[in-house]
């Protein structure tokens, strides 16, 4: 769902919808200006782009200068998922694709996690395309949207979860027993999981890979992990 106008825009950012970005004409000033430090504050995803890129998204050309995507999806509570003492969840560092988030929604379901979590910035949001893509998963799995995938990090910690991030640098994660309460964080399509936040997890794990291509899909390794956790629960 589209929001166009600047006033309307303005009074959007003053509600609990889900907003999943918003498009504003470079060079934004004044009333723009603001939309722009409203959305800043609210951590929400904030796109700059050409004035043509706007024309082409609204038919008859009235959005001023802003328009904001939204969707009807309801996030979950970050703090009612798992729980349980072999709890599964999968947090997301940085995957702005959506297709990739689709993807790993979908993934995460079907090896049975509790729950996925991404950020409320610096990453993509669950709109309608993703819940095409997960193939219906996102309504069935609870995904929680955060301040930061770190404040998850260490509050899952404090929760007794073990948490692994999934790296190239790290031990392979066939030498690792995922029992007990885990958490798999996952990287951006380009970047990995980054520095902080992998220092924060407990360990980093690697899947070994023996082609000339140097890299897996987010979905794809998150597929390896999260069944080697399924793998190692079965195998107790």
């Amino acid at each position: 769902m589209k929001t166009e106008g600047r006033n309307a825009v303005l009074e959007l950012l003053k509600t609990d919808k889900t907003v999943d970005k918003i498009l504003l004409e470079k060079g934004a000033q004044g009333t723009l200006g603001k939309i722009f430090a409203e959305a800043r504050k609210k951590g929400l995803r904030v796109q700059f782009v050409d004035r043509a890129v706007l024309d082409k998204e609204s038919p008859d050309k009235r959005h001023q200068g802003v328009i904001a995507f939204t969707t009807d999806f309801v996030y979950a509570d970050f703090f009612e998922l798992g729980g349980g003492e072999e709890s599964l969840i999968v947090l997301c560092d940085g995957i702005e694709d959506v297709h990739n988030l689709g993807s790993v929604i979908r993934v995460a379901e079907c090896a049975g996690a509790d729950g996925v979590v991404i950020p409320k910035a610096k990453g993509a949001s669950v709109t309608d395309a993703v819940i095409r893509i997960s193939a219906g998963a996102a309504e069935h799995l609870p995904v929680a949207k955060v301040p930061s995938i770190n404040y998850a990090i260490d509050s899952l910690k404090e929760r007794g979860y073990w948490v692994y991030a999934l790296d190239a640098g790290g031990e392979s994660i066939y030498d690792t027993a995922l029992t007990g309460k885990v958490a798999l964080v996952i990287g951006g399509e380009d970047s990995g999981v980054r520095r902080l936040t992998r220092e924060k997890c407990d360990k980093s794990l690697s899947i070994p890979l023996f082609g000339k291509v140097n890299s897996l899909n987010a979905s794809v390794a998150l597929g390896i992990a999260v069944y080697e956790v399924v793998r190692a629960r079965i195998s107790k």
